[in-house]
């Protein structure tokens, strides 16, 4: 599910899972890897300068269109996730994300996922271009 190629930016966020997220097999019910997913997407966004709130305040929108997620190893309650969400192209209108959740429990990822966004105007509902503003920070941070 991952490219082949190396990601031009990576940004790493750590969650720690919840007794409320799990189910009665003691695991993190499947539903919120998508949460989780959001979750470290959102806070990549805010480290490259432009948080969902100012595109909204922009009136940009970001609805996902696309999402998957390959299922490899349980995650348990009170384990601590490192949640590597990476980009493999400058994004124009579609913002394509990758990623791999992890814990010092296994080797591999837990689960790898993909999430396609779509950048799109609020007033008419349309898709447009990536703000120049989030451009210029992923920009900056590849630098």
């Amino acid at each position: 599910m991952l490219p082949s190629t190396s990601p031009i930016y990576s940004y790493t966020y750590d969650l720690r899972s919840r007794y409320a997220e799990t189910d009665k097999m003691g695991y993190v019910y499947y539903g919120r890897y998508l949460e989780y997913f959001e979750v470290a997407r959102t806070e990549m966004i805010r480290e490259l300068g432009m948080p969902y709130s100012d595109l909204e305040h922009k009136g940009i929108m970001l609805p996902v269109v696309q999402a998957q997620v390959d299922y490899k190893a349980p995650v348990y309650y009170d384990e601590l996730m490192h949640i590597h969400v990476h980009l493999y192209s400058i994004p124009a209108v579609k913002l394509e994300t990758y990623y791999e959740l992890c814990t010092e429990r296994e080797s591999s990822p837990h689960a790898i996922g993909s999430v396609t966004l779509c950048f799109m105007k609020e007033e008419n509902r349309k898709p447009c271009r990536a703000p120049q503003q989030f451009i210029e920070g992923l920009k900056n941070a590849i630098d």
